[in-house]
């Protein structure tokens, strides 16, 4: 179960990556990656796939990231997450969100396992601040039923 200290500590870090970033703007993952850039983080997108998103040079894998990124985002089928998250641990970082959608028992296991800060089944653009209308509706709402993380 993911912690109130796992989102905060997440959210302290100015680095971040997103790992599922598409070319398509309308993705998930590029939600995710343009909202966190215009809060301010430091954002760098992985996707084997495509050379840049957004004019921003756009990594294939975890291992090729710049030595300073400090947490990971995964917005990719649970399948993958799993892949990702040994990656993630290969590169000796620390700090995991897996989108909703995104997690798996295994690879929460396996963040569990290596220490990995894991935070899982929540959305980060409820608590990336500031939040947008919608995403404050959702955590108000999940906070009046006591779904938050405590």
């Amino acid at each position: 179960m993911t912690s109130k200290s796992s989102v905060d500590n997440f959210l302290s870090q100015k680095n971040i990556a997103v790992v599922g970033v598409s070319r398509n703007p309308k993705k998930f993952g590029n939600s995710i990656y343009r909202s966190l850039k215009e809060k301010g983080y430091s954002v760098f997108p992985v996707n084997p796939n495509a050379e840049k998103i957004d004019r921003d040079i756009c990594y294939p894998d975890i291992l090729s990231l710049p030595g300073e990124v400090t947490a990971v985002v995964i917005s990719v089928p649970p399948e993958e997450t799993e892949k990702v998250v040994r990656k993630v641990h290969q590169a000796g970082i620390t700090r995991v969100w897996m989108q909703q959608g995104s997690e798996s028992i295994e690879a929460i296991k396996f963040c569990e396992e290596h220490s990995i800060d894991c935070v899982s089944n929540e959305c980060i653009l409820m608590f990336a601040e500031p939040a947008e209308f919608f995403h404050r509706a959702h955590r108000w709402i999940r906070g009046l039923r006591g779904k938050l993380p405590a």
